[in-house]
């Protein structure tokens, strides 16, 4: 905030920028009595507030002082608040991963490899992650006790919980426990999900692949179909979990760093995260898209569908991004990789009569959603199957933005409310009487 005092525009005006104790405090992220320290081992200079109301200080002192300790000024005022992050980048309908192609990456790495690369910034091929046998224990008892009608988002809540209450260091919020604590994570997730009925188990084990061989995608697949994995439908299996790990600041992502900045464990993050998740209008979008392509394969054309999609007045699903002017790229990337799929060739065919047909108005363009009902329809997976693999490759995804959340400033996501209820003083409610209410 401007000093006001300091009237006027130009250089001059920015020098002479004047901060209160307190709002100096905030954009070095400390206390005041730190700041108070900076003071007396000359580390800043202060002047006294005129009238001799507390001290001021020169906001470019402050801004210097830092970038020499690393701390981190707050993002600059805007309509909407701004996160500093260096994860994930969406610009010219293209997104990247730490400044690298995200589909780039994914075309050429597994999603564990991608993960430790959103997580550390190194790259090392061929890692795995491996669920500790203790936690995903208590995970698979904790999910078999649900009943039978729960979805995959229900058992992936529950394990993360169960999971958690057998890590003892989960409070440990030092980047080498974090870090541990999501590659084990994230394959308990994946291994606490119960097997498809008819589905097919690696290895003789009981309950499908051991944790910690053939990747992820190998792990998940008996947990989506029945039907038996080939490389290329395994191989666009693992490129969508590798594609989806991150994309900004999302609804459940915004949730997992409001987590993240009251210093709540991994965990918990990732519960947050799946909260959020669950809604309609996020994590189960893919789901709607499932079903209308089954209605288009069943009815043999897109154009009744989508005319009673919208004679109806809902959206056609799968259609456009708002941070896209053309195709999702992470459907394009999956497209790609579908087309060398045989048995996804009607599911394709399909997708592509939609765009087509929704292209005769001003075109919406394929998004992930669609590409991820194509995967879904053309391997005998449920309609729930998109939000499934969503969730257990976001899960990556929140762990990175808690990293990052946990080098801030503790509760800075605190936004005020405007209250626009009755003005204070008012009476006393008067007490209802019993009986049902109307």
């Amino acid at each position: 905030m401007k000093d006001r005092a300091a009237s006027g525009s130009g250089p001059d005006t920015v020098a002479a920028q004047r901060l209160s104790t307190r709002e100096a405090a905030e954009r070095l992220g400390v206390k005041p009595e730190t700041l108070y320290a900076y003071v007396s081992r000359g580390q800043l200079s202060s002047r006294r507030a005129p009238g001799g109301r507390g001290s001021t200080y020169d906001a470019a002192e402050i801004d210097a002082l830092a970038r020499r300790t690393n701390r981190k000024p707050p993002s600059p005022a805007t309509g909407d608040p701004v996160f500093r992050t260096g994860i994930t980048l969406i610009e010219n309908d293209r997104y990247y991963f730490r400044g690298v192609d995200a589909t780039e990456l994914a075309r050429h790495y597994g999603c564990e490899e991608v993960a430790e690369w959103l997580w550390t910034g190194e790259l090392r091929p061929g890692i795995r992650f491996t669920a500790p046998a203790e936690a995903l224990a208590a995970a698979r008892r904790a999910v078999d006790a649900l009943p039978a009608h729960s979805g995959s988002t229900d058992r992936l809540r529950v394990a993360v919980v169960a999971a958690a209450t057998t890590d003892p260091l989960r409070f440990d919020l030092s980047r080498e426990s974090v870090l541990a604590a999501a590659r084990g994570l994230v394959p308990t997730l994946v291994a606490a999900l119960p097997v498809v009925p008819g589905g097919q188990r690696d290895a003789g084990t009981a309950d499908g692949p051991p944790s910690g061989t053939g990747g992820l995608a190998r792990q998940l697949w008996p947990k989506l179909t029945a039907l038996p994995a080939d490389e290329a439908a395994l191989c666009a299996l693992d490129a969508a979990l590798a594609l989806l790990i991150d994309h900004d600041l999302a609804a459940s992502t915004l949730a997992a760093r409001v987590a993240a900045s009251a210093h709540a464990h991994p965990y918990a993050v990732v519960s947050a995260g799946l909260g959020v998740l669950e809604g309609p209008l996020h994590g189960a979008a893919s789901g709607l898209a499932h079903r209308m392509l089954i209605e288009v394969l069943e009815r043999g054309s897109a154009a009744p569908v989508i005319a009673d999609h919208l004679r109806t007045g809902r959206r056609v699903p799968g259609l456009g991004h708002r941070l896209y002017t053309s195709e999702d790229p992470r459907a394009r990337a999956l497209f790609a990789l579908l087309d060398r799929v045989p048995r996804a060739a009607a599911a394709l065919a399909a997708a592509r009569d939609v765009v087509a047909t929704t292209a005769r108005h001003p075109p919406l363009h394929a998004n992930v959603d669609l590409a991820l009902a194509v995967l879904s329809v053309s391997c005998g997976m449920p309609a729930e199957a998109g939000e499934t693999v969503f969730a257990v490759s976001r899960t990556a995804g929140w762990i990175a933005h808690a990293l990052e959340e946990y080098g801030e400033r503790p509760l800075r996501i605190r936004p005020s409310g405007q209250y626009n209820g009755p003005r204070p003083p008012q009476p006393l409610p008067v007490a209802v009487a019993d009986g049902p209410p109307r």
